[in-house]
């Protein structure tokens, strides 16, 4: 189900939009979404590299897998 928002763009932003949906045959939505879409994609690099890094620097601890089966009771 899609939700509508709104959002706010420069003027340059919203022409090259328009041309690149133009030529592409193509909505401005449909091309917002692929953009954003690949934008998580980036952003789930973002936050793994992230988490590497504090884990790296001991600011999180990996719990192994049995002690999470072991907790949640589950026999494995």
């Amino acid at each position: 189900m899609k939700k509508a928002i709104n959002i706010r763009l420069e003027k340059d932003v919203v022409q090259a939009l328009d041309e690149y949906a133009h030529e592409l045959d193509k909505t401005r939505t449909s091309l917002v979404e692929k953009a954003i879409e690949l934008y998580f994609d980036r952003l789930d690099e973002m936050v793994a590299d992230k988490r590497i890094d504090d884990l790296k620097a001991g600011k999180t601890t990996l719990v192994p897998l049995e002690e999470v089966f072991k907790k949640a009771g589950i026999d494995v």
